[in-house]
């Protein structure tokens, strides 16, 4: 195994500023042409072959070791939210109501650092490394997109890596899990029709209002009820809408939510429990439910002898850490459509500080993380990439 915590150390400076600099300058899915823009560059000063337009505003590039070998994909993420920030660090997002309050600033500027590590030692690789720099992961589909464009093919990977800083860990713990690490995602949307009418007349009306709320009551033992206690799934309603005046119960009210899942199973067993929950609860109250859902990502599924190879490069690089094999999160992340036919790993590096206060969560307008874990995710990231290419 080799160490590059040094040369990641070294190029901590590079690593920062750029991370600040697309924290200041945020850009939400499929917009990130700036920040596109830069990563390009950096990429193509490297000398390396460069491709811009991939999945949008996504680039790809290729570094090609001294001899033949196996094509390793590593991927980083680019795109920021739509939320206003409320940090008040001196590099706060310039763009009002655009933050990067996930971390992938970071990421995309541990990619650059990881494409400089590699770039020097490629004479000990024996094979391609293909960095992917996507956009779009919140949702939007930008790991559709780019597969789409064919980052995929040409040359096609035989394993895979990405990473993500991890704000519910502190700086000094590492996340690295065989198996499902990252749930499958499902949106829905669920219309309730009923009969409108007067507030002061309600036995006048079929009240989609009382319905939704009974749905969303009965929905609660999907989970509770019929899912074995020893897996896992979230059923969650977010959005309820329907009426405007104090006085009149509208025809329609809709509701929204997020359904979250590890298995293929249960994510049938909730799918179905939720189709008949919704239609027959609504029904038994005199109203008509519609449901419609939306797959957004599967579930990420870490390779088992992918993940104990990086364990083993984790605990000898950082043997003080906390090397953690069992961290799961409801969370999704559209890296598992990449996965899904290449073997690879999805692993997180602890980045809070609870005692600087760099511990909000993620997607919170307060975030932002403990620097120092850049280094550290950028040495780890290198040297897996070599030990798997040597």
């Amino acid at each position: 195994m080799i160490n590059f915590i040094p040369e990641a150390e070294e190029l901590f400076a590079y690593t920062q500023d750029f991370r600040r600099d697309f924290h200041r300058n945020p850009e939400l899915g499929f917009q990130e042409i700036r920040t596109a823009g830069i990563v390009a560059r950096e990429l193509t000063d490297l000398g390396l072959e460069v491709t811009t337009g991939v999945g949008k505003t996504g680039v790809v590039a290729t570094l090609e070791g001294a001899s033949e070998g196996s094509v390793m994909l590593v991927r980083f993420d680019m795109d920021a939210l739509p939320i206003q920030e409320e940090t008040g660090a001196e590099y706060a997002s310039q763009i009002p109501g655009v933050m990067h309050a996930c971390g992938h600033d970071g990421h995309t500027a541990i990619g650059l650092a990881v494409a400089r590590i590699l770039e020097s030692h490629k004479q000990e690789l024996s094979g391609t490394v293909k960095f992917v720099f996507q956009p779009a992961e919140e949702g939007l589909g930008g790991a559709q997109a780019m597969i789409a464009d064919g980052v995929l093919e040409n040359p096609k990977p035989d394993l895979c890596l990405s990473l993500h800083l991890w704000n519910d860990k502190p700086v000094g713990w590492i996340g690295i899990t065989p198996g499902p690490a990252m749930s499958a995602s499902d949106r829905f949307q669920l219309t309730i029709k009923g009969k409108g009418g007067h507030g002061a007349a309600p036995y006048l009306t079929r009240d989609p209002v009382v319905a939704g709320a009974q749905v969303i009551s009965a929905l609660q033992n999907i989970v509770a009820r019929n899912v074995n206690p020893l897996e896992s799934a979230v059923v969650s309603v977010t959005s309820m809408t329907g009426g405007e005046a104090f006085n009149v119960i509208p025809e329609i009210v809709t509701l929204k939510g997020t359904i979250r899942s590890f298995s293929p199973e249960i994510r049938k067993i909730v799918l179905q429990r939720f189709e008949e929950i919704s239609t027959g609860v609504a029904e038994a109250l005199g109203c008509q439910a519609q449901v419609e859902v939306w797959p957004v990502t599967p579930a990420v599924v870490n390779d088992l002898k992918v993940s104990n190879t990086i364990q083993s490069i984790a605990r000898f690089l950082y043997p003080e850490d906390v090397i953690d094999n069992q961290e799961r999160t409801m969370g999704s992340e559209d890296m598992a459509y990449m996965m899904e036919d290449i073997p690879g790993c999805y692993f997180f590096i602890g980045s809070a500080n609870h005692e600087k206060g760099l511990d909000a969560g993620h997607h919170h307008p307060g975030f932002d993380f403990d620097e120092s874990a850049l280094p550290r995710a950028a040495a780890l990231m290198s040297s897996a990439v070599v030990d798997f290419l040597r």
